[in-house]
């Protein structure tokens, strides 16, 4: 009998990873999936008054000239599988040894550090594959500078092609603010991505609860599998994810002022707001399982109410067809002529008597 291959969970989506046993605290180690390509390093430097001017940078020495001059810079890092390259970032930078460890561990849960000349954070975004209609997972992990953000991404980070965009032709308030407003507006796109998860799964539970009415099926508990998956990843982000935002505004740090606070508060406000669809959600989910095994419980109900029916029909046919079955010499009804023509007659009689009892009593 062949059986239906389901594919498998990526456990690194759940499960935190760490370096080698006996590796010095603080070394920087890439985990996660194995990647071939060359570390991407752009830089987009604006100010309120000056026209914004993107650049492809060659290596983290070239962006010394840039720090110098005025204006804010947002350093995009698109790779953090070369350790030498992030070890470069720490020396420049300042960024200590154990959070150039959590970039280069793609599995570590969001959290927050707040350092003396900057503060660290991890995020995780969210995206639906619109092939395979399963959720990715990335990790973005944001360094807030005096006059710089650092964000360093798996992979190219296409999700902030509209913020880059919006930078570049001066629209929106980002020009006019510090570095603390572009962390927001990062963090906002990572947040607007998760409403976008909770949206289609919203979308795909209406489906799947027409589809349970109607005719439930493997296929619907496959689906409602992959629906609590993805509320299974939803929740293992957004909930650290709201730590660390409710920290931030918070935070007396200096690089956090106080016309920024109140955006972060909003980001804070969202991952409320996303947890309680999530619950709402889930108790969905648990909903649509119990009404998938009560339908199916009814259609074997009914498919066994049929079989118990034809058998009882059969009972008292099989019992006559066996006593005048037996092998005995003598069975007085053997003699009659019309013995065979009676039988089928009372046979027939049974049957309509029976069926019709069924039927007073609703069973048919």
């Amino acid at each position: 009998m062949h059986k239906r291959k389901l594919k498998k969970v990526d456990l690194q989506k759940f499960v935190t990873k760490t370096a080698e046993q006996g590796s010095i605290p603080g070394t920087v180690e890439y985990i996660g999936k194995p990647r071939q390509d060359e570390v991407n390093i752009e830089l987009l430097e604006y100010d309120e008054s000056t026209i914004a001017n993107l650049h492809t940078v060659g290596s983290v020495k070239e962006i010394e000239g840039f720090l110098s001059r005025p204006g804010i810079k947002w350093i995009q890092v698109t790779g953090v599988h070369n350790s030498e390259i992030l070890n470069e970032f720490g020396t420049r930078f300042g960024i200590i040894s154990l959070d150039l460890e959590d970039i280069a561990n793609t599995t570590q849960r969001p959290r927050i550090e707040e350092r003396d000349e900057y503060i660290f954070m991890i995020f995780k975004i969210l995206q639906i594959n619109p092939e395979s209609r399963e959720v990715t997972i990335e990790q973005v992990s944001l360094i807030i500078g005096t006059n710089y953000v650092l964000s360093f991404h798996e992979t190219s980070p296409l999700v902030f092609d509209t913020l880059r965009n919006r930078i570049l032709t001066s629209k929106g308030r980002v020009r006019k603010m510090k570095s603390d407003y572009l962390a927001f507006t990062i963090i906002d796109i990572i947040i607007d991505h998760y409403f976008t998860i909770i949206e289609d799964i919203g979308e795909s539970i209406e489906e799947i609860e027409e589809e349970l009415i109607t005719s439930p099926g493997q296929s619907s508990q496959e689906a409602i599998y992959k629906i609590k998956r993805r509320l299974g990843y939803v929740k293992k982000t957004i909930w650290p994810a709201r730590e660390v935002l409710n920290q931030l505004q918070r935070s007396d740090h200096q690089l956090i002022h106080d016309e920024t606070r109140i955006y972060f508060r909003n980001n804070y406000d969202h991952t409320i707001q996303i947890i309680e669809t999530l619950e709402s959600l889930r108790d969905l989910t648990s909903g649509m399982m119990d009404l998938y095994l009560s339908t199916v419980s009814y259609k074997m109900n009914e498919i066994m109410k049929v079989l118990t029916i034809f058998s009882t029909i059969f009972i008292p046919l099989t019992f006559f067809a066996g006593v005048y079955g037996m092998n005995f010499k003598y069975l007085p009804e053997l003699e009659l002529k019309s013995g065979y023509f009676i039988f089928w007659g009372a046979m027939t009689v049974i049957t309509l008597i029976m069926l019709s009892f069924f039927r007073r009593k609703k069973w048919l």
